[in-house]
């Protein structure tokens, strides 16, 4: 790929698979590029990375356990952040450090994916989370519906027990 100007469509790439806007033309998620498990596919991932690159993000935050595949980003010019999901009794002070820098990006004018192997109830719990420490959607019933109209799909209890644990975090610093 390197050298080598690419041409035609393949040049675009190809958007991620289930990829939803959060925030417009800010905040996206997304299952990870290229698949997971015995689905994902290695030119696959390499042009999901490229349609990030074409898209303008700035930066890809992955919640993925193992760091397989990070190298991948290095290897096409895509900033990103490792933040492995932890275990659920641990999840506060992973959210509350996470939503401080995804908030920092965001007020920076930054285009963010997040993703993980799938899209599950981790990821779209996090989001809902993430709308309500911020401020956005100060209900958690209403996080919880708008995150279930984002993912089209119904926010289960793990990702419902995320929404309560950030609701029980400090606020998001409200700019002056």
């Amino acid at each position: 790929m390197k050298g080598r100007p690419m041409k035609g469509k393949w040049a675009e790439g190809i958007r991620p698979r289930n990829f939803s806007w959060i925030i417009k033309d800010q905040l996206a998620c997304s299952e990870r590029p290229g698949g997971y498990g015995s689905t994902h596919r290695r030119v696959r991932r390499q042009e999901e990375i490229i349609w990030l690159r074409q898209q303008e993000f700035d930066l890809v935050i992955s919640l993925s356990s193992a760091p397989s595949n990070l190298h991948n980003y290095d290897e096409l010019n895509m900033p990103y952040l490792h933040r492995p999901f932890p275990p659920l009794d641990e999840v506060g002070n992973m959210m509350e450090s996470m939503f401080g820098e995804i908030q920092t990006l965001l007020d920076r004018q930054q285009r963010v994916l997040i993703h993980r192997d799938e899209l599950s109830d981790h990821v779209s719990g996090l989001v809902a989370g993430y709308l309500v420490w911020s401020g956005m959607v100060p209900e958690l019933p209403r996080a919880v519906v708008i995150t279930e109209s984002i993912f089209e799909r119904p926010l289960g209890p793990i990702g419902r027990g995320l929404v309560s644990e950030a609701a029980k975090l400090d606020a998001a610093p409200q700019a002056s």
